[in-house]
């Protein structure tokens, strides 16, 4: 199969950018292909989200992946006769239900789903005249371009303590498993940000005995990162420095990593007062998993005793997209920071070939490059170059 574009990763960012090429910068649709090894596109975001329990989002109504940023208000009809819940205040943050609907509309209408091919991409084979795409499926594509839209979803960060095999102890974003939990049964949600918060209060809510265990107090912030970094106000420093190290400094000063909205929080502090919810700051110093039930012995020497327990503890901070990443790099030279991300231009390209998106272009679009928001600056970005030309082509 030859095509123009193919993008690699089917998820918020991946979606977003297909919408922009077909819908702005009026690439053929039929041109283009979505290669992610799920069933659905933006199955992965679907499954996470709902594990958690999510009701709203966290950034607000003009973050999604429609072009226009007035869409989903749109979308939800007219404000006299919106449904109650629709949107949460501060900043019309919409419901996962919403969000979810408008995404499937937008899929919908520009027939991104038939661009989808269920495959990993194992390999990329950058050539003089296109890009070679090896597929977990045994097939191949030829490209002229390819988008890196990997995230870290799979790769799920463990603790040293976590046993190797037992059911009793999962992470709460294993892929294609909910929670499981039987009547009666206790757990133990062990992390401290707003999706180990909003798991307890999804147990909670659903009868069941919880403890959360957090290594340190709960950190109070509405974003992620300060709304600054969405414009010139912060960004336009962070572009003038040109130090790769410093701008990897910059990203992490500011990650609210590990944070909690206020409203997920006032929610988790009255099941706590009612008793529904224990919290816990405290490190985990062992797990006994010999007994009936699990043990969790705690810095604070209390002990724990649950049937249950969730990990919220998140993704790894590694550079995404595995060996075929790394392959990348190895075989072709391709130029990265000293912590291993890519080195890429103002248009997202690290080859004239070859563009990235989300966690790989954090060093080009700051720490929002992760978020809704980021995946609509980087379809900013790809757009531009491909109506400036900035394009590579096969003669």
């Amino acid at each position: 199969m030859n095509v123009d574009w193919v993008i690699i990763g089917g998820g918020i960012h991946g979606v977003h950018l297909a919408a922009r090429l077909v819908d702005e910068a009026g690439v053929p649709r039929e041109s283009i292909r979505i290669v992610d090894e799920h069933s659905r596109l933006l199955d992965r975001w679907k499954e996470c989200t709902s594990t958690t329990g999510m009701t709203h989002l966290r950034s607000p109504a003009v973050h999604h992946l429609e072009l226009n940023p007035w869409s989903l208000l749109e979308f939800a009809g007219k404000k006299k006769s919106r449904k109650k819940g629709l949107f949460a205040p501060p900043y019309n943050r919409p419901s996962l239900q919403l969000f979810n609907s408008h995404c499937d509309q937008l899929i919908q209408r520009l027939g991104l789903d038939e661009l989808h091919i269920q495959a990993r991409a194992t390999k990329c084979e950058v050539g003089c005249d296109t890009v070679g795409i090896e597929l977990s499926n045994g097939n191949s594509i030829e490209a002229q371009q390819v988008v890196l839209a990997m995230g870290n979803s799979e790769e799920t960060d463990r603790p040293q303590w976590v046993p190797e095999s037992d059911s009793r102890v999962r992470h709460i974003f294993e892929v294609g498993q909910d929670l499981g939990m039987q009547d009666g049964e206790t757990c133990a949600v062990v992390g401290g940000g707003i999706s180990a918060c909003q798991v307890a209060l999804r147990l909670a809510g659903e009868g069941h005995e919880v403890h959360l265990v957090a290594r340190h107090a709960l950190r109070e912030h509405q974003f992620d990162s300060d709304p600054g970094w969405l414009g010139p106000k912060y960004m336009a420093g962070f572009e003038r420095e040109q130090d790769v190290s410093r701008r990897r400094a910059m990203i992490a000063r500011a990650r609210h990593k590990g944070s909690v909205p206020p409203d997920v929080l006032s929610a988790l502090n009255r099941a706590a007062r009612k008793g529904k919810i224990h919290l816990h700051e405290a490190h985990i110093e062992e797990l006994d998993t010999e007994g009936k039930s699990l043990e969790l012995r705690l810095s604070t020497e209390d002990l724990v005793r649950i049937d249950r327990v969730f990990l919220a503890t998140g993704f790894t901070t590694r550079r995404p997209g595995g060996r075929l990443v790394d392959e990348l790099i190895a075989s072709h030279s391709f130029p990265c920071s000293g912590c291993g991300y890519p080195l890429v231009d103002d248009s997202l390209r690290w080859h004239p070939r070859v563009f990235v998106a989300g966690p790989l272009a954090e060093l080009e679009l700051g720490p929002t490059a992760r978020n809704i928001s980021g995946a609509r600056r980087a379809g900013e970005r790809l757009v531009k170059a491909v109506q400036n030309g900035c394009l590579v082509s096969t003669p």
